[in-house]
């Protein structure tokens, strides 16, 4: 996984606390993964217009989502007070990418603001310095 430099100590904690709460995702350990939640946890999905609040509602929203996935970090960006993470989740042949904002009080992720962007063919354009990958 790629990882911003470390800074002060509170940024190693936000970074400890949000590999903590992907590993116990990945391990759907929801006890694991409740000790990384506040109790008050907001949870969006501005794309699908969604929103989970509470911890307990937040667990059964990770619990009973469908399918075999599994997640895999790609990178994280920490901060004092939060981090931005990227994460690779597969479900059989299907592959997708989130983009998830951390906000963290007190030790415990307070609030998680989740995109899931799909690939798109970009517009035609005569500029010869862009690089497909």
């Amino acid at each position: 996984m790629e990882r911003a430099p470390q800074g002060s100590g509170a940024v190693a904690a936000v970074e400890r606390l949000v590999e903590r709460y992907w590993s116990a995702l990945e391990a759907r350990d929801w006890a694991a993964l409740a000790a990384t939640l506040a109790e008050d946890v907001v949870y969006e999905l501005p794309q699908t217009r969604e929103r989970v609040r509470g911890r307990d509602a937040y667990l059964d929203f990770n619990a009973t989502f469908p399918g075999d996935w599994h997640i895999r970090p790609q990178r994280l960006v920490a901060g004092a007070a939060g981090a931005v993470g990227k994460i690779l989740l597969q479900d059989g042949e299907e592959r997708l990418t989130a983009i998830t904002f951390f906000e963290v009080a007190e030790g415990r992720i307070v609030r998680l603001e989740e995109y899931w962007p799909e690939p798109y063919e970009p517009p035609a354009r005569a500029s010869r310095s862009v690089e497909r990958t």
